[in-house]
């Protein structure tokens, strides 16, 4: 027990360092690379046709949204090798079929070791349910229905214990997603009242303050909109590879459970 709280606060000290990390270095970029001589002049105004520099003088929103962009691929590559070694070292349809032939002719031993060489969170949950299945067909005084509720309710705990692992951290993706357009119109919001501003203080309309001013405002919101756009597509796709996962789970899980059910 005390191992899991210490893993699980590990994992949480690591999410929050990627967070901190993430912002920092999205400040750095911001000041050191976008702000640099190359895109801004002496006064700090962004340089003819220069969209870094342009976004530079976006302000403090860029940062942010560099951070929050930053995040997201972080995160996303952590998911994409979680998953990718929660599948397994094999072919999962292999796999599953490999398991399901070897449980059907009642070779349990070589199930087990099928389940080490695939290795994963798939693996994992098979194993314990053919485990389960090897103990209850040795058990004495056990009748059909007891022993497929023992085999089902071991596959089902070990499920439980799998799944969150698989979809950890993916809520900061999503919710990454959403700030990160919200916030790109925050920023679009206050660069247009600068801009409005800067044309009242100046007492006589100047197209080219104007012109200048939306277009570091609309950066804020297209930079928040890309963001959102690779936020959103990272968690679709790891939603939809956790689900084939869980199915692979279920399906290999629910033939162990017929066969013990066959059983006489």
């Amino acid at each position: 027990m005390s191992n899991d709280n210490s893993s699980s606060a590990v994992k949480s000290l690591f999410a929050a360092s990627v967070v901190v990390l993430s912002l920092v270095v999205g400040f750095l970029i911001w000041y050191f690379v976008l702000g640099s001589s190359a895109h801004v002049d002496a006064e700090g105004h962004p340089k003819p046709n220069d969209y870094f520099g342009m976004m530079y003088k976006g302000g403090f929103i860029v940062p942010i949204l560099i951070g929050i962009l930053l995040i997201i691929i972080t995160f996303s590559i952590e998911r994409a090798m979680t998953i990718s070694k929660a599948r397994g070292s094999g072919r999962i349809e292999e796999f599953v079929r490999n398991i399901k032939r070897l449980v059907g002719q009642n070779s349990l031993e070589e199930a087990i070791m099928e389940c080490d060489k695939q290795k994963g969170s798939l693996a994992n949950v098979i194993r314990a349910g053919v485990e389960k299945y090897k103990f209850v067909q040795n058990e004495g005084g056990m009748d059909k229905e007891t022993r497929v509720a023992a085999v089902q309710k071991e596959i089902e705990e070990a499920t439980a214990l799998e799944l969150p692992m698989l979809s950890k951290n993916l809520v900061i993706i999503s919710t990454c997603a959403t700030i990160a357009t919200l916030w790109g119109l925050i920023g679009t919001v206050i660069g247009m009242i600068r801009s409005f501003a800067a044309l009242s203080a100046a007492g006589q309309p100047d197209t080219t303050a104007l012109a200048t001013g939306i277009s570091e405002a609309l950066i804020n919101t297209a930079f928040g909109i890309i963001a959102s756009v690779i936020g959103i597509i990272m968690y679709n796709y790891f939603s939809s590879r956790i689900d084939s996962l869980t199915y692979s789970m279920d399906e290999a899980g629910f033939s162990i459970v017929q066969t013990v059910g066959a059983q006489k």
